[in-house]
C-alpha cells in the first residue's frame, strides 16, 4: 500500500521522539530527569477533581455532548475573559470549546488553507502551526524570532509577494518556546498589519496565567480590532493542570468560530460532558490555585536559571511561560547537547532546532519537574559542567 504524500511529507512530532529515547533508556534500568515536556506534575486542583467525579456519575453525561459544548461551558468561558481581561464575548458566537487547544491549533487550517495557500509562521515555534498548514495542503512561510527583536517577528521584511498569497498569520505569547512576552502595542500593530494584507490572526495563547514576579500577561483579544481579525486558542492544560483531561477553547471572530466549528462536527463528538463540567468549576471557582502553581514554578525558575548560567548555558529568567531558553555553549549545535547531556548524565532538554531553524543555538528547559528530580537534574547538570572544565584544562 501506498501512504498520501501528506503523511509520507510530515516529520515525526518533536515529543514523540524524545519519549521514545526516554524509554529506551528507562527500559535499560538508566535514571532519566526529563526537563523536555512542559506537562504540568503539580495535580489537578482537587475541586475541579471533585465536580468531576460528581458529573461523572450523571448518566446525561455518558451520551454524545455536543460540538459546540455547553452552554454553560461557553458562558463560564466568556465570564473569565470578562474578568480576567474586561474582553466582552458573545457565549453563542464567539466561544468554542475544544478538545485540547491543541486539536483547535490543528484544525485551524482547514478553514483557511487551500492547495498552494500560506500561513505566516513564527520560527521557532510550536510544531503544530507548520504541520497543520502542510496538512493543509499550504505552505508555511518561518518568520525568525531572534533575540535581538525580542523574540517578535519583524512584519516588515516579509516579501510583498508572500504576503499575497498569505491567509494565516500565527503568534504565540507569552511565547513557546523562547519565553518572550508580548504587550498590547505589539497586538495592535499584529491586527493593522492583517487588516492591510487581509489575513486572519490566530493567536495561541494558553500560558498567560503562568507568569512570575507580578507580571501579568494581555490577551491578544484586548487588541483593537482583534476579534474583527483573528481568534485566541486557550487552554486549561497549563493554567489548572489539566492537561490529562484535554479540554480548551477558541475565542473571537464569530464567522472562524463557525468555521471551525463546521469542521469539528464532521471530524469529532465534542468534549465529555463530565470534563466540561470540571472546567466550567475551574473557571468560575477558586482562582488561588492558579498563583500557588505560580510561586512553585517561579522557585524552580530561580533555581534552574541559577545553575544554567553557571555551567555556561546562558539563560534569563522569563516572565511568563513553564520555559527557559538557554543558549549552548560555545562549539555545541543544540542536538549536540542535547545528546551530550541525555548520554553522558542522563538528563534530557529539548533541543531548539526542533522547533525550527531559528531555535538552533538553544535549548528548552520546562519547570514542571518535581522537585526530587530537579534537585537531582541541577546537581547532575553542576557535575557535568565541572568534568567538562577539568576536561579543557587538562588539554
Amino acid at each position: 500500500m501506498k501512504m498520501s504524500k501528506r503523511v509520507e511529507n510530515l516529520p515525526p512530532y518533536l515529543f514523540v521522539e524524545i519519549n521514545r529515547k526516554i524509554a529506551e533508556k528507562r527500559a535499560k534500568g538508566e535514571d532519566i530527569v526529563s526537563f523536555a515536556i512542559g506537562d504540568p506534575d503539580i495535580p489537578t486542583p482537587s475541586h475541579i477533581i471533585d465536580k468531576l467525579c460528581l458529573a461523572a456519575q450523571d448518566p446525561t453525561n455518558h451520551r454524545y455532548p455536543e460540538t459546540a459544548g455547553l452552554s454553560e461551558l461557553r458562558q463560564a468561558v466568556a465570564g473569565w475573559y470578562e474578568r480576567r481581561f474586561g474582553v466582552s464575548l458573545d457565549a453563542d458566537k464567539e466561544v468554542l470549546p475544544l478538545i485540547g487547544s491543541k486539536e483547535g491549533v490543528g484544525h485551524i487550517a482547514l478553514c483557511f488553507i487551500d492547495s498552494g495557500d500560506i500561513a505566516l509562521v513564527p520560527d521557532p515555534a510550536y510544531p503544530v502551526y507548520s504541520v497543520s498548514t502542510m496538512l493543509a495542503g499550504g505552505r508555511p512561510y518561518y518568520m525568525p524570532l531572534v533575540e535581538e527583536n525580542n523574540f517578535l517577528p519583524d512584519l516588515d521584511v516579509i516579501p510583498a509577494d508572500i504576503l499575497k498569497r498569505a491567509k494565516l498569520l500565527w503568534i504565540s505569547y507569552p511565547n513557546n518556546p523562547t519565553s518572550a512576552v508580548a504587550d498590547i502595542d505589539f497586538f495592535n500593530r499584529i491586527v493593522k498589519f492583517a487588516q492591510q494584507h487581509d489575513l486572519a490572526i490566530c493567536h495561541d495563547g494558553p500560558y498567560s496565567e503562568v507568569a512570575f514576579d507580578g507580571y501579568q500577561p494581555v490577551s491578544f483579544m484586548q487588541a483593537d480590532g482583534a476579534k474583527q481579525m483573528g481568534v485566541e486558542f486557550h487552554s486549561l492544560s497549563k493554567s489548572y493542570n489539566m492537561t490529562g483531561w484535554r479540554i480548551g477553547m477558541v475565542v473571537g471572530n464569530a464567522e472562524i468560530i463557525d468555521a471551525l466549528k463546521r469542521v469539528k462536527s464532521n471530524l469529532d463528538s465534542g468534549i465529555p460532558q463530565a470534563i466540561q463540567y470540571a472546567a466550567i468549576e475551574a473557571l468560575t471557582g477558586s482562582q488561588d490555585c492558579i498563583q500557588e502553581h505560580n510561586a512553585i514554578y517561579q522557585r524552580r525558575r530561580d533555581l534552574i536559571i541559577d545553575v544554567l548560567n553557571s555551567v555556561g548555558l546562558e539563560a534569563k529568567p522569563p516572565k511568563a511561560s513553564l520555559y527557559i531558553w538557554a543558549k549552548v555553549p560555545e562549539g555545541y549545535t543544540s542536538i549536540d547537547l542535547a545528546t551530550d547531556l541525555l548520554e553522558e548524565i542522563g538528563v534530557v532538554v529539548t533541543p531548539g532546532v526542533g522547533y525550527g531553524r531559528n531555535g538552533e543555538g538553544y535549548v528548552r528547559l520546562s519547570l514542571t519537574i518535581p522537585d526530587a528530580d530537579l534537585a537531582k537534574g541541577l546537581s547532575r547538570l553542576s557535575g557535568w559542567h565541572s568534568k567538562r572544565s577539568q576536561h579543557k584544562a587538562n588539554k
